[in-house]
Formats: C-alpha cells, structure tokens, sequence
C-alpha cells in the first residue's frame, strides 16, 4: 500500500466513525431523569460465517416489555455475582481482557471474566443456546441459570468470544447500563434447550439474517451501530488485536474513543 492509499483508507474510516457518532446523536432521548449510576451488562452477537454471507442471531423482544418493545435486539443483559464463580474451560484472550479492563472503577481480570460469561449466560437465558465445550468439571457450577451448563456437561468457552465495543447509556435516562458487546462464531454453540423462546417469553422470536438484512430493522441506535463496528472488524480480519469503541455521554452529545 502506497502513501496516498493509505490516506484514502484513513479518510474513509474516519468517515465511517463519524458517520456512526451521527447515527447516536440523532436519536431523540428523553434525558429529564434523576441520575442514576449505569448497571454493567454484556451482550453477545453470534456470527455465523459457514455461508457466502455472514448471518448474525437476532431476537424479537414481546411488544408487552416496557424496555424496547416490540425491537429487534442480541441477547444480553446485566451482570450476575454467580458470574464471577462460574468456571471456564478456556479463559479470555489476554488482548481482550486487557481492554476489558481500560477504563474500569477497581479493575480486576475477575471483573473482566464476569463480564464475558454474563454474555454467555444471558444468551442462554434468552435463546436457549449454551455457548461452551465438553468438559469433565462441569458439574461444579453455581447454582441458577448455569446449572443447565451441568446438566448438559459443558463449560463456558471464554476463548471463542471476541470484545468488539462498549456503550454507555446518557445520564437522564432512567434505565443506565454500561454494555460490553463481544461476539462469537456460531460453532462455540454447544448445545440447545428448545423452548426458551416464543409468544409468551422475553424473546418471541429468533433470526439469523445477514448483517444488510439485519441494518434494515427496527432496533435501537446502539445496536446498529455495534452492527457496523461487526462488519468492519470481519472485513479488518476479526482479530483480537483490532481496537475496541467506547461510546459514552460525556457533555451532552456521545463521543467514539478507542479503549
């Protein structure tokens, strides 16, 4: 690559980054809330790259929720403390924990795991699907959610997820979360509970669909836009040596830096 191919590729990806900055800022929120501090949570964008397209798991949230009805949305939820007692047949890729733990209050590769398994029980939670691998130790799980783990002698496969971006909700808004959003590809699945999704769940509905099929949804900014941060690093090469977004708030208006 000569020198100005290089500053066409510049220019055009800080094209896109403001592009997905604008994207943020053109949501109409309402901010009169009291402040209330961000609950962490973690979401999970399975990716199946076995076709000519990559396709990526979306879920319908039931039109009766009072937090995004009726939206498409990835699995994914607050952080839980049988999180951090949960054990792991493959810990994170150390990049990724490492960034996992860049602007973090008390930061700890503890935390940084809990972070990654809510993802991975969340979804569970959510679709029924177990993200991990056979393992001996399974039996020796939290009790709750993570007993399904057992039953179906699997651990959590930390090595498989990758750490693709983190968004914080503005103050004002009476639900906060700080969101860590990692994604894995399809394969880590490892078993299925059948019936965790339908007309009466969280989830009505699950759909694998391309990620142009999936932009042209209805779903909140944050999550189209963690859309496009997909799309870009498969096209970078989905590596764990990408640098991670921060979406945040600070002064009114969101802001993209890099962890």
């Amino acid at each position: 690559m000569n020198d100005q191919q290089a500053r066409d590729k510049q220019a055009e990806y800080l094209e896109r980054m403001n592009r997905y900055v604008q994207r943020m800022n053109a949501v109409q929120r309402d901010l009169s809330h009291p402040f209330v501090r961000p609950k962490d949570a973690a979401t999970l964008i399975l990716v199946d790259r076995s076709g000519p397209e990559p396709r990526v798991l979306l879920g319908k949230r039931h039109a009766r929720h009072k937090f995004m009805p009726g939206r498409y949305v990835f699995p994914g939820g607050r952080v839980d403390p049988t999180d951090r007692r949960m054990p792991v047949a493959r810990p994170l890729d150390p990049r990724a924990e490492a960034q996992l733990m860049k602007r973090l209050q008390r930061a700890s590769a503890a935390k940084a795991r809990a972070f990654a398994l809510a993802a991975i029980r969340e979804t569970f939670e959510e679709t029924g699907l177990l993200v991990g691998v056979r393992h001996a130790a399974a039996s020796k799980v939290p009790d709750g959610p993570w007993s399904a783990f057992a039953a179906a002698n699997l651990l959590p496969d930390l090595g498989a997820l990758r750490f693709i971006g983190r968004a914080i909700t503005p103050p004002g808004r009476n639900r906060r979360f700080d969101a860590r959003f990692f994604t894995a590809d399809a394969s880590a699945i490892g078993h299925r509970i059948e019936g965790v999704t339908g007309p009466d769940a969280e989830l009505v509905e699950l759909v694998w669909m391309t990620l142009q099929e999936a932009k042209r949804l209805d779903m909140a900014a944050v999550t189209s836009v963690m859309l496009e941060e997909l799309d870009a690093r498969i096209a970078d090469g989905f590596g764990h040596d990408l640098p991670v977004p921060l979406y945040q708030h600070p002064r009114g208006r969101f802001v993209r830096e890099l962890l």
